[in-house]
């Protein structure tokens, strides 16, 4: 396959619930291989953009392409085969609290790709390991662990089947300083590792600083900015501008009437 063909790429996606637009005509690729952050206020569309591209909702127009196929008029059959190319680390981490940590990394090479629970539970321990737990947090509920451990298994689970593509939810979400940078670090090595495509979510400046090649921002359902990380503090736009210094005056909260 060509290189040239984005991993990802959405033209013109709308979505709306009721008489509420939340998308607008959403435009922006990913490269094969390259990490784009998407950033913006709360209410943007960010989650409901991610959830279309996971197929989860499906868009009122527009074009959504995974290796320039694509993807809006899936059949099951065909969206079912898509989604082994995807990992997700949910907001949260969202552990099965009723199964063991191993069973967690494993659920989706059990249930999603027919793993034997012996084979996959050899490769839910090599992930675990991979990201910096020891081996016997394996039979550990996901209760017992600190909310550090359990964003360090959602990662696991995100790549156990080596997907092509990676998606984090606000990855770094509820944890201090230090242990967010450790996630972030480990975030870079899976992603770099896989050699897989990542699509982001986030708030945290210091988690779009590091793990992002790109980063699009969006605002009212559009992207109002896209371009490559070193560009981001002299994007000389008045969006970006105001978010990534948090300021409360500018155009992100002043009303339009």
């Amino acid at each position: 396959m060509s290189t040239d063909i984005p991993k990802i790429e959405l033209t013109g996606v709308t979505k709306s619930f009721g008489h509420k637009q939340i998308l607008r005509g959403i435009d922006f690729t990913v490269p094969k291989g390259k990490s784009l952050v998407i950033i913006g206020g709360s209410g943007t569309g960010k989650s409901v953009t991610l959830k279309c591209i996971l197929g989860l909702l499906k868009p009122d127009e527009g074009s959504i392409k995974i290796d320039g196929e694509e993807t809006i008029e899936y059949s099951n059959k065909q969206r079912d085969a898509m989604m082994g190319k995807f990992g997700m680390l949910f907001q949260g981490a969202a552990l099965f609290d009723s199964l063991k940590v191993w069973e967690n990394v494993a659920f989706g090479l059990i249930h999603g790709q027919g793993v034997s629970k012996k084979d996959a539970r050899e490769i839910a321990v090599a992930k675990i390991k991979a990201v910096g737990l020891k081996p016997e947090v394996a039979n550990l509920y996901p209760a017992e662990l600190s909310g550090g451990m359990q964003k360090r298994v959602g990662l696991a689970r995100a790549v156990a089947a080596s997907p092509d593509i990676i998606f984090f939810d606000e990855p770094t979400t509820g944890l201090d300083p230090i242990m967010a940078d450790v996630i972030n670090n480990l975030i870079i090595d899976q992603v770099k590792e896989l050699g897989a495509t990542a699509l982001s979510i986030t708030h945290d400046m210091a988690s779009v600083r590091k793990i992002a090649d790109y980063v699009a921002m969006t605002h009212n359902g559009v992207i109002v900015w896209h371009g490559a990380v070193d560009e981001l503090d002299h994007s000389n736009n008045p969006y970006v501008e105001q978010f990534i210094h948090g300021r409360a005056d500018g155009p992100i909260t002043r009303r339009v009437i």
